[in-house]
């Protein structure tokens, strides 16, 4: 297994054999205006240039959206991905959404049970993408779903692999952990938020919650650095991470850094 971290959530997984490309943002920096509700709503986004050029991060054999938000599938994503690659996503909205882009073979993870493609296994997991009860209605007045989903992948000879999507700490992330005992966790760790409400996916706290409920399991932090909603800096983790004694299972890949597992 390895995983190459490209900018932001985006990063290619090799498994099994496969290299699948997760939540594609593609666009050059600074493409996107700053979001209304961010601390800084002239920051254009993403905040930092991809580590190579489009053209290679699409190469790949399969593609996984955990959801549509424009920091994990973009218009550049839309117009440069091959339309008839392998396209997992987590419900039927985005798939739809996504085949009016003309991707011709989207598939729908199910929600119980697992797909299975080319000998992996991928089992779509919970996500929560925000913890405050009326965060919903707050993405309805930004004019973008709440809906979003993590996976988990396996294969023969592959560690157990749980990538956790756009989610904060809750009891989905602490009943997968406890199902799939996972010997890797991709966790997004930029504590994005707004200036209305808490946190929208994990900060340093909710990291310490998977490391304290996995104990075994290694962690790498993505969803870093990249956009302008993020108040988690990588340096700032990893000194939390030293502080708490978990710094020897974290990884906190730099852009266009591979790590491999065993």
């Amino acid at each position: 297994m390895q995983f190459a971290q490209i900018r932001n959530a985006t990063a290619i997984l090799t498994y099994g054999g496969k290299r699948i490309l997760i939540d594609p943002m593609l666009a050059d920096r600074f493409a996107y205006p700053g979001l209304p509700l961010a601390a800084d709503p002239t920051l254009r986004n993403p905040t930092v240039s991809l580590p190579c050029p489009a053209e290679e991060v699409v190469r790949v054999d399969a593609i996984f959206a955990t959801h549509l938000h424009f920091d994990h599938f973009d218009e550049a994503a839309a117009r440069l991905l091959p339309k008839r690659h392998p396209l997992f996503v987590g419900d039927a909205t985005d798939a739809a959404e996504l085949r009016g882009h003309g991707f011709a073979d989207v598939r729908i993870l199910p929600a119980d049970g697992a797909l299975e493609w080319e000998g992996l296994r991928i089992t779509r997991t919970p996500a929560l993408h925000g913890q405050d009860p009326w965060m919903a209605d707050l993405y309805a007045r930004l004019g973008v779903r709440y809906a979003a989903c993590g996976a988990v992948f396996q294969a023969p000879g592959e560690p157990t692999f749980y990538l956790a999507g756009d989610t904060v700490w809750f009891p989905g992330v602490a009943d997968t952990l406890r199902a799939f005992d996972p010997d890797v966790v991709a966790l997004n760790a930029c504590c994005a938020r707004l200036t209305e409400g808490g946190p929208i996916i994990m900060g340093a706290d909710d990291v310490w919650q998977v490391a304290h409920s996995a104990p075994r399991a290694t962690l790498i932090a993505t969803h870093m650095g990249a956009v302008s909603h993020a108040t988690l800096t990588r340096r700032a983790l990893r000194l939390f991470a030293e502080d708490n004694a978990f710094a020897d299972r974290l990884r906190i890949p730099a852009d266009g850094e591979t790590l491999t597992f065993p």
